[in-house]
C-alpha cells in the first residue's frame, strides 16, 4: 500500500496544518484531495494508507460530511485524533479594501465561526461555500470571489493579503481531525482513550434511544459525543454517532458494545484510539462498581459459581 496520507486539500488548509503535527506525517507523502469523500475513497481503493479529515468543531458540532461518509460505504477505522485551535483571517487580493468586498467564501463549517463578525463588518456581503477554506483562497486568487476566510498561513501560498486577522466569534474554538485507515486491530489502550461507534435502533418507540444509552450508563461509560444522522429511509429514521470514553478492550466498554449488538440491527465500530491532549493520569476515576478491576472480579466470581466454587 502506498506510504501516503490523503487529506482535505488543497495545500494551505487547517487540515494540512493539523496533519503535520503528527510525527509520522514527516515520513509519508501528503496528498491533497478535493473533498472529504475523495480522501476517504482513496483509502478504500488502496490508493492511500490513511486519510486525515475534520470530524467535529467546538462551535458547530459534527462535520456531517465526514460522519456520513464513515457511516456509509466500506468500513473504515479511526486511529488517531488531533485538536487544532482555529482562528480565521480575511484573505483578499492585494489592494482590496474592506468596503469593496461584495462576495466571501470558505468551507461551510467556517460560517458559524465568523457569522457575527460578518454581520458587523460585511453585512451586505454574499456568502458562497467552498470545498475547503484553502480552496476558497484559491478561488479568490482566481478572481471568482472578493475574499475568503482561511488560515493566515494560506495568504502567501495563494498570493493574497490578510486584510483582517484573529477573526472568531467564539474564544478557544477548536476543530477535531481524525486519521482514518482500513480496519485492523486497534492499538493497545493508553489509559486515555476514546471509542467511536455508529448504532441503528431496531424501531422507533417511546424510550428507544434511552434504552440504547443505558447500555453505557449502567456500566459507567461516559459519552463525549452523541449525534443523530438520518438513514435516508424516511423522516424519523436515524442512526446515532457516539464517542465514548475508554477502549474496546476495557471490560465496561466491551460489555456496553455487546449489549448494543444484542438489541441493535446494526452497530458499526469506528475505532478505539488515544484521546488528543489528555494525559492518562488526568483521566477521572470510574465510579464505584465500574472500574476494570471490579468487572474482572465479577467475572471471576461468576466463573467460580458456574464451577461450584462458592
Amino acid at each position: 500500500m502506498p506510504a501516503s496520507y490523503a487529506y482535505l486539500g488543497p495545500e494551505g488548509t487547517f487540515t494540512e496544518v493539523a496533519l503535520r503535527t503528527l510525527p509520522e506525517a514527516a515520513t509519508r507523502e501528503l496528498v491533497p484531495m478535493v473533498s472529504v469523500p475523495a480522501a476517504l475513497d482513496a483509502v478504500r481503493a488502496g490508493e492511500a494508507e490513511a486519510a486525515f479529515v475534520p470530524i467535529e468543531n467546538s462551535v458547530e458540532g459534527g462535520i456531517t460530511t465526514t460522519l456520513d461518509e464513515l457511516v456509509a460505504g466500506d468500513p473504515l477505522m479511526i486511529y488517531r485524533e488531533v485538536l487544532l485551535s482555529i482562528t480565521f483571517a480575511l484573505l483578499v487580493r492585494p489592494g482590496t479594501k474592506l468596503s469593496e468586498i461584495k462576495t466571501v467564501t470558505a468551507h461551510p463549517a467556517a460560517q458559524p465561526q465568523v457569522r457575527n463578525w460578518l454581520r458587523h463588518n460585511l453585512p451586505d456581503a454574499v456568502w458562497e461555500s467552498a470545498a475547503s477554506n484553502a480552496d476558497g483562497a484559491r478561488l479568490v486568487q482566481e478572481g471568482r470571489y472578493d475574499a475568503a476566510f482561511a488560515g493566515e498561513f494560506a495568504a502567501s501560498r495563494y498570493g493574497l493579503q490578510a486584510l483582517e486577522t484573529g477573526i472568531h466569534d467564539a474564544e478557544n474554538a477548536q476543530t477535531r481531525f481524525v486519521l482514518v485507515g482500513r480496519p485492523a486491530r486497534p492499538a493497545a489502550p493508553t489509559g486515555a482513550d476514546k471509542t467511536s461507534v455508529v448504532i441503528w435502533q431496531r424501531d422507533d418507540h417511546p424510550g428507544a434511544l434511552l434504552e440504547l444509552l443505558q447500555e453505557f450508563a449502567v456500566r459507567g461509560v461516559n459519552l463525549m459525543l452523541l449525534q443523530s444522522r438520518p438513514t435516508g429511509e424516511g423522516i424519523g429514521n436515524y442512526c446515532f454517532a457516539i464517542d465514548a470514553e475508554g477502549h474496546i478492550s476495557d471490560r465496561r466498554v466491551g460489555e456496553a458494545l455487546m449489549g448494543l449488538k444484542r438489541v441493535c440491527p446494526q452497530v458499526r465500530f469506528l475505532g478505539s484510539y488515544p484521546r488528543a491532549g489528555v494525559d492518562p493520569k488526568d483521566v477521572r476515576t470510574p465510579r464505584a462498581g465500574t472500574s476494570e478491576s471490579e468487572f474482572v472480579a465479577a467475572s471471576d466470581w461468576l466463573a467460580r459459581c458456574q464451577d461450584g466454587r462458592f
